[in-house]
């Protein structure tokens, strides 16, 4: 792109020739140009076209914003009832170009596309494409956090629309200084318009939000400092810890941003002594802070004697068996590209990558599918590349920076701790020995680090709870003492054990009777879910459903 930008005349052509796209759309959507399916553009125009949204993506021009705005979801949809749209080819092209070089604006129109098409398959061809732009904004922290205002003030009528944005997004209605629970009868009846439009734009603020959010996180383990004089006063940035360098190679952390004159960065456990980690989780606790992501009770992967040995690739997270299908969905979730496997010739082996560091790392995560338990698979190993004169090279373990290392097993852990079989209670019936005698180990086994950070905020919550003096942490289970028995669950699966012989309760959900008690994190609805059975079990008493009570008292 950067050779395309020195080119005397070509931006100039790039937005002509975007502008002159925009304004075919326009007439087709008219009536003016005859509408035929996937026919707007030729392969030629559609290349042109990709090269100059590359272009002025790249060089992140002003005009371009808007014009994404119409031409994108122009092109995604037909302007008849037809379930066709004018090119699908340009805008995969232009979701190319985006992924290339994000900005904010663009996937916001690539949303407001996946949005309005009628097509039954774009909607998903983007949801897949929108997996990866989003996290790539953290390679461009500079145009990443253009974050909307905190609140949105909107007067219908006699009435006020707010759209807040501190904590999640909210659309509410004002009369005076009176908080309404709903949209007035008046405001209904009067500004139909108004209120629909509002309702889309509190949409639009959220997907904006989340994809900053993102964005943010995504950032962890790059050395280029967020944007703090965009984010200075934002919503967002006053919920997370930031840390500031007072002096050469001193850090002081504290909670939300200034404008300091100083260097500043996202906080991180990795960086922090164990007193500092657990007075930041106390704050976050005591204030009942929403997060916009995990990053006080954040888990840590720090590099172990055992992959030291192994040198160059980590076996910490190998042969677990995981549902296969969960296990791709949170590839795309968490922005790790994969081919998808099965039973055929050449689908047994996979890897997972994901890129971090700004371009710089590369984790890989090997997978092999379970061919004799069809749509499972077992996990194997994760390796680190660097990029080196272009190409990428396998990395000593040692070699790789903390918190890239610590991001990638993150992620690998979550992926295993989900959708590993050991969190299903009734997986185990009517399977292969060696399968169930894997469901057996892993569902009681040694926590990962995910479940010891479960286990700490649960340390902290159950003085809270009415049930504490029924509770006890060890360092594997949550134990619950009843009224019939002793409960024993594991704070990594979830599972349960019945004292006195460690007899398996199979309770695979329960109603949530902690309502109203902060939880500080909630990414996999494993702390609720445990919380819920040790609120049930310490009044096992009161239990009606049969096949539970047949359980604890046979």
């Amino acid at each position: 792109m950067r050779k395309l930008s020195d080119l005397p005349g070509y931006l100039d052509f790039a937005r002509a020739t975007l502008e002159a796209a925009e304004a075919r759309v326009t007439a087709i959507h008219a009536g003016e140009i005859p509408y035929r399916a996937d026919k707007a553009f030729d392969h030629g125009e559609t290349n042109t076209i990709g090269r100059a949204a590359r272009l002025a993506l790249y060089l992140d021009e002003p005009w371009l914003p808007e014009l994404l705005e119409r031409l994108v979801p122009g092109v995604a949809v037909a302007p008849t009832q037809a379930r066709t749209l004018p090119s699908q080819s340009l805008l995969y092209e232009i979701a190319r170009a985006v992924e290339e070089h994000p900005t904010p604006e663009a996937v916001w129109a690539l949303r407001a596309a996946r949005q309005a098409t009628r097509h039954a398959g774009v909607p998903k061809q983007l949801d897949r494409m929108l997996k990866r732009i989003e996290p790539a904004l953290a390679n461009r922290l500079e145009v990443a956090f253009r974050l909307p205002d905190g609140r949105v003030r909107q007067a219908v009528g006699e009435h006020t629309a707010v759209i807040s944005t501190e904590g999640t997004v909210e659309l509410s209605w004002w009369h005076g200084d009176k908080k309404l629970k709903s949209v007035p009868a008046a405001v209904r009846r009067e500004h139909p318009d108004e209120v629909k439009r509002l309702r889309t734009l509190a949409k639009q603020v959220q997907q904006q939000q989340a994809t900053l959010v993102r964005a943010l996180e995504a950032g962890y383990a790059s050395d280029t400092p967020p944007p703090y004089h965009q984010l200075a006063g934002q919503p967002i940035a006053e919920r997370l810890i930031w840390e500031f360098e007072v002096s050469p190679g001193v850090w002081r952390s504290e909670l939300g941003l200034g404008v300091p004159d100083v260097p500043v960065r996202l906080w991180h456990p990795a960086r922090a002594s164990l007193e500092e980690v657990a007075a930041w989780r106390e704050v976050v606790q005591d204030k009942e802070l929403r997060q916009p992501f995990k990053q006080a009770f954040r888990e840590v992967y720090l590099l172990t004697p055992a992959e030291e040995a192994t040198e160059v690739h980590s076996n910490r997270f190998a042969e677990h068996v995981v549902d296969y299908p969960k296990l791709y969905a949170l590839f795309k979730q968490r922005g790790w590209q994969a081919h998808y496997l099965g039973p055929w010739d050449g689908g047994g082996d996979g890897q997972a990558r994901r890129v971090l560091a700004g371009g710089r790392w590369q984790a890989s995560f090997d997978h092999g599918y379970l061919f004799y338990e069809e749509g499972y698979a077992v996990t194997d190993q994760v390796r680190f590349h660097r990029l080196t004169e272009g190409e990428w090279r396998l990395a000593p373990l040692t070699e790789v920076p903390p918190l890239v290392f610590s991001e990638a097993m993150r992620d690998v852990d979550l992926f295993v701790a989900v959708a590993s079989i050991a969190s299903y209670p009734e997986w185990a019936a009517n399977r292969p020995d060696e399968l169930r005698g894997y469901w057996e180990t892993g569902s009681s086994g040694p926590l990962a680090p995910s479940a010891e950070v479960r286990r700490d905020a649960l340390s902290r919550l159950l003085g809270r709870t009415s049930i504490a003096e029924r509770c006890t942490v060890t360092d594997r289970f949550l134990v619950v003492r009843g009224d019939l028995r002793t409960y024993k669950i594991h704070l990594g699966s979830g599972n349960i054990l019945m004292e006195p012989n460690d007899a398996y309760l199979c309770i695979v959900s329960t109603r949530d009777p902690h309502a109203g008690l902060f939880l500080p994190f909630e990414e996999d609805g494993r702390l609720a879910l445990i919380l819920s059975k040790a609120f049930l079990l310490a009044n096992d008493t009161a239990i009606t459903d049969p096949p539970i009570t047949r359980q604890i008292t046979t």
